[in-house]
């Protein structure tokens, strides 16, 4: 009984250390760079960490350096294992890998993405994050399902549009940062 008593208190160590490395990760973009060999076997090898060690500050680093270098910077072959992101709010799912790069390089104005929080453990994570497509503000949260390697075999998104306040709540509300 003792050794459960330990062993869990390790883990909420853990859990403590890895929100502290989350909020130290910053954001941005890295123009200019692309994806290497090399640079997908690390990312691979963060994504394994993150599943295996639920590294909150692993995860958060690959989702923000894809997502900071744009189209160029995803690469179905590296980070998934089943292509077939969904969809719910337009009933869209985009089914295989060669449908993924085409949708990525035809794109009309591919967005701006700010991750705002991630957080998850083990084989499910979540991004909340913010999509700017040339002003047009949508916040967006996926949810990412991994196999034991750290490759995505399920990716279900949620956008929703910046509106205002109900007149009725305005008074009650401040904004968010």
């Amino acid at each position: 009984m003792a050794a459960v008593g330990v062993a869990s208190i390790r883990v909420r160590a853990r859990r403590r250390r890895n929100r502290y490395r989350a909020r130290t990760v910053r954001t941005g973009s890295l123009p200019g760079v692309t994806m290497s060999d090399t640079g997908i076997l690390e990312l691979q090898r963060l994504l394994r960490r993150a599943v295996s060690q639920s590294d909150m500050a692993s995860m958060r680093g690959v989702l923000e350096r894809l997502l900071s270098q744009g189209p160029e910077g995803l690469s179905p072959e590296a980070e998934y294992a089943i292509r077939s992101p969904e969809m719910p709010q337009s009933g869209e799912r985009i089914r295989g890998r060669e449908a993924m790069r085409r949708m990525q390089e035809t794109y009309p104005v591919p967005p701006h993405i700010t991750v705002r929080r991630v957080t998850g453990e083990g084989r499910v994570w979540v991004l909340e994050g913010v999509n700017d497509y040339a002003g047009d503000i949508w916040h967006v949260v996926v949810v990412l399902e991994l196999d034991e390697d750290g490759l995505i075999v399920r990716d279900t998104r949620y956008y929703g549009h910046v509106f205002p306040p109900e007149p009725s709540r305005a008074a009650l509300v401040e904004p968010l940062d």
